[in-house]
């Protein structure tokens, strides 16, 4: 090897990778006055990290005058519905997103994960359309309930033909959106084996894995579950309104803007449904204020971060386009979910999440400021349009 080592070229690599021909940085941050302190995380109280800009659910409630004992009691967001021009295409790219085919007809598609839903995507031959979130109630009586409101389409319907059966409702909210009800699909055995555990050491004495070694195999991330929808909405609002009145929806996160003379306007909610004491997703339904009418998007669960990034490098390798991501939300104090958009191949985007937070009827309702700052703690730069 020559002593020059800027003229040496490696068996991998060329001389402009080392020596004196290697680009160094030495002014990005001059300023040595500024005082740098290393990046943490910490896992604190939902009412520690929320702050002061927060409310109790029950007082919100009660400022509002909702009459929870009108709600349509929901239990769970069960399954997504879509209508695709081209059945074939979607079919593989969903599986490349980590799905599995549950029942297929020649127009219509059922596909589930490995949790103990009976599907977690209707997929259904026809022009493209949103045809909305699906959501179970608590009992037959509930669903009957719900068909006696104004904004019901039609009768209940059985599902004759969907893996588990069961009861269908449709209801269309003030701006048009569809929303369905479903009752009497019993759970499934987990569709396929759950991903275990890795095992991780961390600094110091905190090593429980010793002499096991970590390995991983590409592929599609897995779904576990639906997790959450959202709209972007032209009468907020209203819709607010009709959501948190008619079922029981609870906001766990609200995203304002400055309306003048010191106060301010909602323009987003992030809601969970309200099952009391039981701890629930942070959202599983979302809105924001926008100058048109549209459905954002549909996330999925995952099992763990490295799940989401194998499974990014899956899709990428497909030739699929990618929204956003990977990285981890944050809404005001709350680090929610590792995220990772993409758009699928009827032009809808879809996401995988991981690590979501948990909250119940004693977490507060909290504010935070909109703006692309308060969407991401880490990740790439968020697009310009994403909430357009």
């Amino acid at each position: 090897m020559a002593a020059d080592t800027a003229t040496w070229t490696p068996p991998t690599g060329n001389s402009s990778q080392f020596g004196k021909d290697r680009p160094v940085t030495i002014t990005a941050n001059a300023d040595n006055s500024i005082q740098v302190k290393p990046n943490r995380g910490v896992t604190i109280p939902d009412i520690e990290a929320i702050g002061p800009e927060s409310e109790s659910l029950q007082q919100w409630q009660k400022r509002l005058g909702i009459d929870r004992s009108k709600q349509v009691k929901l239990v769970k967001l069960a399954h997504m519905r879509y209508q695709h021009p081209d059945l074939p295409t979607i079919r593989k790219f969903l599986i490349d997103f980590g799905m599995h085919v549950a029942k297929e007809t020649e127009d219509e598609i059922w596909f589930r994960g490995y949790g103990t839903d009976q599907y977690v995507y209707y997929a259904r031959k026809g022009e493209m359309k949103f045809l909305g979130g699906t959501f179970e109630v608590e009992s037959m009586e509930e669903l009957e309930k719900a068909s006696k409101l104004p904004r019901a389409q039609g009768p209940i319907e059985e599902m004759k033909h969907a893996p588990g059966g069961g009861y269908l409702l449709a209801l269309q909210d003030p701006e048009g959106f569809p929303i369905n009800l479903m009752y009497g699909s019993p759970p499934a055995a987990t569709g396929a084996e759950w991903p275990e555990k890795v095992i991780y050491n961390y600094e110091g004495e905190d090593k429980p894995r010793v002499r096991k070694f970590n390995r991983f195999t590409p592929g599609p991330a897995a779904v576990h579950k639906l997790g959450h929808y959202g709209l972007c909405v032209q009468k907020f609002s209203e819709q607010l309104d009709w959501y948190t009145r008619t079922f029981n929806f609870a906001p766990t996160d609200f995203l304002y803007i400055p309306a003048g003379d010191g106060k301010t306007k909602d323009v987003a909610v992030f809601a969970h449904i309200d099952r009391g004491e039981t701890c629930v997703d942070h959202h599983t339904f979302f809105m924001s204020t926008n100058p048109t009418s549209h459905v954002h998007h549909a996330s999925f669960e995952v099992h763990d971060y490295d799940t989401q990034h194998l499974g990014h490098q899956w899709l990428e390798k497909q030739g699929y386009t990618s929204v956003w991501g990977v990285g981890r939300h944050i809404l005001g104090s709350q680090v929610i979910y590792i995220f990772d958009y993409w758009w699928d191949t009827t032009g809808n985007m879809i996401e995988h999440y991981a690590d979501g937070d948990l909250v119940n009827q004693d977490t507060p309702v909290g504010w935070g400021p909109a703006g692309d700052e308060s969407l991401a703690v880490w990740g790439p730069e968020v697009p310009s349009w994403f909430l357009h």
